[in-house]
């Protein structure tokens, strides 16, 4: 247990930021799933869409310092991958 007041408002600050961090990457895992059940029911178009969606809660979570930005990268290539192996077997 913590002593000092600083102390204190650390483990306060600690436990506010973790759930924000949290939120925002159930956000991101929220936006993939929408992105994946269109992908696995075969409709591309509605996929592509979802796609844009995944993109920009994936930047903004990087942006605001949740996810690494080659992270982010990382997982958007990986996503895009899919969904153009899709698109190219139609």
């Amino acid at each position: 247990m913590a002593h000092s007041s600083s102390a204190k408002k650390r483990i306060k600050q600690n436990e506010v930021r973790r759930l924000r961090n949290r939120r925002r990457k159930d956000a991101v895992k929220d936006a993939v799933r929408v992105y994946e059940d269109a992908l696995s029911a075969g409709a591309a178009d509605k996929a592509a869409e979802a796609l844009k969606g995944v993109y920009k809660n994936i930047d903004r979570t990087a942006d605001q310092g949740t996810m690494h930005k080659k992270t982010a990268s990382r997982r958007k290539s990986r996503l895009a991958k899919r969904l153009n192996k899709i698109a190219a077997a139609k």
